[in-house]
């Protein structure tokens, strides 16, 4: 993890880096940003299986421009254990993307977490609960994934996976983009 006082990191991983994680990555970003302005956090993803180079799925890049996002710019890029240990909070699209972001680097069970499973921990807590803005951003990160953490257990998440849609029909496309949005208010509550 990252030193307290800096700006706050995420790091947000799925497969090839092409769906998913960017399209998580830029809606984050943008709301960090107008929330806390930029330069006080960080986010970017990578891929377990990162497609190295390649720029953001086209069908995923409508979804991020539906969501006000735009690819921009974006290239994929391979997940590596220094990325884990540099983030104060990693989401994965998936917890086998979980499992392997703790491989990669066994301290991150303390702060990696799927993006569902986020933001059903979140939803539980109160707004008192939440950290407040007092702080640099990495502590803050830092706080709420230690208060997450202590939530995990059975029934928190039934399905705490993202569905990838890369190469498959437009209704999985739609199926991510329906999941994503369900998660989304939980996880920006929490983060802004």
């Amino acid at each position: 993890m990252t030193d307290v006082t800096g700006p706050g990191r995420v790091l947000v991983v799925c497969t090839g880096n092409i769906c998913r994680s960017p399209l998580l990555e830029r809606v984050l970003q943008r709301a960090l940003d107008r929330r806390w302005g930029t330069g006080g956090y960080q986010v970017r993803s990578a891929g377990t299986h990162g497609l190295e180079g390649h720029p953001m799925d086209e069908r995923a890049a409508s979804v991020l421009r539906a969501l006000g996002g735009t690819p921009s710019g974006f290239v994929a890029r391979r997940l590596r254990p220094a990325m884990v240990a540099e983030a104060d909070l990693v989401l994965t699209a998936t917890t086998a993307h979980r499992g392997l972001v703790v491989r990669a680097h066994p301290l991150a069970l303390r702060y990696a977490f799927t993006f569902r499973e986020f933001a059903a921990l979140a939803d539980t807590l109160d707004d008192d609960q939440l950290p407040g803005p007092e702080g640099p951003p990495s502590g803050r990160l830092r706080d709420l994934a230690a208060t997450l953490v202590t939530r995990r257990g059975p029934g928190v998440v039934d399905d705490a996976d993202i569905v990838d849609p890369f190469r498959r029909e437009d209704a999985v496309y739609q199926q991510m983009d329906a999941q994503v949005r369900v998660a989304l208010p939980g996880v920006l509550r929490a983060l802004t």
